[in-house]
């Protein structure tokens, strides 16, 4: 008989664990499909960046495995290669990069697995090995995007000539300050996210002569172009005023770099 309760209370024991597994894996599961919906149902693109997408006798874009813009003529030998910010559609930065490849620059936005860089931040390497003949690299990105450019260009400071930060700072293990490289951090002053204090926090991690530029009345969300973002503020300047200082200031470093300089 006690031989009998014995084995019925291991059995029971036995079947607790297993039910206790099934409900370990169903949560697992259910969390990894929740996860996925939600890195994969991002803000969509606006009408704009839809719009830019178009090519003409001026620029040939491709979308594919990133999203290319080309200069027909006169086009530069330095090229940029952006990183989208976390959870946001990589074609909502058409705009931004259709105006600075207008200016000569060919640029190439990354297309990232669930929407967020960290999770292919070597991608910028696939590019630049389907373009052997760009010899200048300047890699960037919005928010998460920033950081994960900023990783790649530590990891690899034979292949970048430049960084540019758009409401991004470097994570900090990623220091940048004895690097040999052009650096431009734009940020704006009614960023809810990547706020001003943060920015300030990353100055010991770039270069001495990195130039900073702050976009009065910008705010985070108008680095691009999927709407409003959630924790930011209020933007005091239109999207179409921010991104014209944004592309300024990035073409100002393409041209840094395209110079030479370094």
């Amino acid at each position: 008989m006690q031989d009998k309760i014995k084995s019925d209370f291991r059995l029971e024991q036995c079947v607790k664990k297993k039910v206790v597994i099934w409900i370990l894996i169903i949560l697992l599961v259910g969390g990894f499909f929740a996860f996925t919906i939600w890195a994969y149902t991002p803000p969509a693109p606006m009408p704009q960046a839809l719009a830019a997408l178009e090519s003409d006798a001026q620029i040939f874009i491709r979308v594919d495995e990133w999203a290319s813009f080309e200069p027909t003529k006169n086009r530069a030998d330095t090229a940029f290669i952006l990183y989208p910010g976390g959870r946001v559609d990589f074609r909502s930065y058409a705009p931004a990069a259709r105006a600075i490849a207008e200016a000569g620059y060919p640029v190439f936005i990354l297309s990232m697995p669930f929407n967020l860089a960290v999770f292919d931040i070597d991608r910028a390497a696939d590019v630049m090995a389907a373009y052997p003949e760009i010899q200048n690299w300047v890699v960037g990105g919005h928010s998460l995007g920033g950081a994960m450019a900023a990783n790649y260009a530590v990891q690899n400071p034979e292949d970048v000539q430049g960084l540019l930060l758009w409401a991004a700072y470097p994570a900090s293990s990623d220091d940048l300050s004895g690097m040999n490289i052009e650096v431009t951090s734009i940020y704006a002053t009614r960023d809810g996210l990547s706020t001003g204090e943060k920015i300030d926090q990353s100055r010991s991690l770039l270069p001495a002569d990195t130039i900073w530029m702050a976009i009065e009345g910008g705010n985070h969300a108008q680095f691009g172009w999927y709407g409003d973002q959630a924790g930011d503020l209020p933007a005091e300047i239109s999207r179409e005023t921010q991104q014209e200082q944004i592309v300024a200031a990035s073409i100002a470093l393409l041209e840094r770099v395209e110079r030479g300089q370094r």
